[in-house]
């Protein structure tokens, strides 16, 4: 199984936090995450999204096709986008579209950092993939947008 974290592209300040909308500037990182994606992204790959306006405009660039999760939407704990991804039985590939702190929360887990949070920038993909015949979870890819 492989899990991709895809941090929302930067957003505007403001209230409603649910209704935060993307900047020019995101608009552009989402875009060129998701030129990446389209070339990386097995064929098996499931979406699942926070129901914030701007994790889903973050993943309208990549797709229309994917599942809003209210249970990983902004205070989410690590443990819940870990079972909403079913990882690590699920198989194939869940893409996850996030929010910080949650996002660095599940990547500390991944990579054995107990309770600490690691910073995921905006925009950025973290991919996991879990090692055969154990749980252990492998870091293949980290990128930002402005690698890109």
């Amino acid at each position: 199984m492989d899990l991709i974290l895809w941090r929302h592209a930067e957003a505007e300040d403001g209230t409603p936090d649910q209704a935060r909308e993307l900047t020019a500037k995101g608009v552009r990182q989402s875009l060129k995450v998701a030129a990446f994606l389209r070339q990386h992204l097995p064929g098996d790959h499931r979406i699942l999204v926070s129901p914030t306006s701007r994790t889903r405009q973050t993943v309208a660039a990549l797709s229309g096709k994917f599942t809003l999760a209210p249970t990983i939407a902004p205070g989410a704990s690590a443990q819940a986008v870990l079972q909403a991804a079913r990882w690590p039985d699920a198989g194939g590939t869940v893409l996850v579209v996030g929010h910080q702190p949650t996002l660095g929360e599940v990547a500390a887990q991944l990579l054995g950092c107990g309770d600490a949070c690691l910073s995921i920038k905006k925009g950025a993909i973290w991919w996991f993939s879990k090692r055969e015949g154990s749980d252990q979870a492998v870091l293949r890819l980290v990128i930002t947008p402005d690698f890109l």
